[in-house]
């Protein structure tokens, strides 16, 4: 049977987390005929060769190197057969039948064409990560001054965040976070996939931004939910960079030059107030080590041209149709 819909999952020294997520994915038995593919970022901890083994009817992509998450992405969505794509964490569990609900809502309304789901604590509460505004001046404005940390919960201080947003009800959201992303294939193949500029963080604020110009408009559906154990391929100092890295990767892609330096510069005033607020205060917080390393990150991630190609050690067969 032809999948309606192609779950893709990145795999980097995740063994555990992801034969976690492909289990509970086949118990939540989604509602609609269904496809999953791993790509495998040169995971040195044995992912690949577990999935295949515990879970044979999964298609299994091993890369030679470590491509980062947008690349890797593209790489399992040029193997896809179905009409959508279904971005998936592997640190994630659902709650219900995610990919049922995503794509049922998506066959009834599609015009929005993205289409984002509820990512969750253990404890049940919404992590506020599933969805995000579209960097502005005005919110890295209120980073370098750090009223976007005094005044976290206030619309006009953190716009990103979407801090007045009620998850539990959902509706048209700016952009959509990839760790639950259902897209529509013939948009995402329009667009060229991720940028291939981005190793992580910020592609997919980036393929929104891109989408809604040619006319989608993302949604947040919140009958579709997973328990997220956030970060776990990435954590403390090095995540934070990373992060930094993708949003100035964004502002050099997509802003007019003298304003995306304007916002980087921001970018560096705002760590800086961090840092020096958590040296004064003499906490031991990973933003010093983070302003220390500034030399790393403040130019973003290099250009998609100096990466060079992608290279495939080994792929399984696609399920025949």
């Amino acid at each position: 049977m032809t999948p309606l819909v192609s779950v893709i999952m990145v795999s980097y020294q995740t063994r555990r987390l992801i034969l976690r997520a492909l289990a509970t994915l086949r118990d939540s038995a989604p509602a609609v005929p269904y496809e999953v593919i791993v790509v495998d970022n040169a995971s040195t901890d044995g992912s690949a060769h577990a999935v295949r083994a515990e879970h044979p009817d999964v298609q299994v992509i091993r890369l030679a190197r470590n491509i980062g998450f947008g690349r890797a992405v593209n790489v399992g969505a040029a193997r896809a057969r179905g009409g959508y794509l279904l971005l998936l964490n592997p640190d994630t569990e659902p709650v219900g039948d995610p990919v049922g609900a995503l794509v049922g809502y998506a066959r009834d309304h599609p015009g929005h064409r993205i289409y984002a789901g509820r990512t969750l604590h253990t404890d049940g509460t919404d992590d506020g990560r599933s969805v995000f505004g579209l960097p502005s001046l005005r919110g890295h404005v209120c980073y370098a001054t750090g009223l976007s940390s005094v005044f976290r919960r206030a619309r006009w201080a953190n716009p990103e965040e979407l801090p007045g947003l009620d998850r539990r009800v959902g509706g048209p959201v700016p952009a959509a976070s990839g760790c639950l992303l259902l897209i529509d294939r013939a948009l995402f193949t329009g667009l060229g996939g991720f940028t291939p500029d981005y190793f992580m963080y910020s592609e997919d604020v980036d393929l929104c931004h891109r989408a809604v110009a040619h006319g989608a408009q993302p949604v947040l559906v919140p009958a579709a939910q997973v328990v997220h154990v956030n970060g776990a391929a990435s954590t403390g100092v090095r995540k934070r960079v990373m992060l930094l890295r993708g949003r100035i990767t964004y502002l050099r892609l997509r802003w007019p030059t003298r304003r995306a330096r304007t916002a980087v510069r921001l970018l560096v005033a705002g760590v800086a107030l961090r840092a020096l607020a958590a040296r004064l205060s003499r906490r031991d917080s990973p933003v010093r080590e983070v302003w220390r390393q500034r030399a790393d990150w403040r130019a973003g991630w290099p250009p998609a041209a100096s990466l060079g190609p992608v290279e495939i050690l080994d792929a399984d067969p696609a399920q025949p149709v």
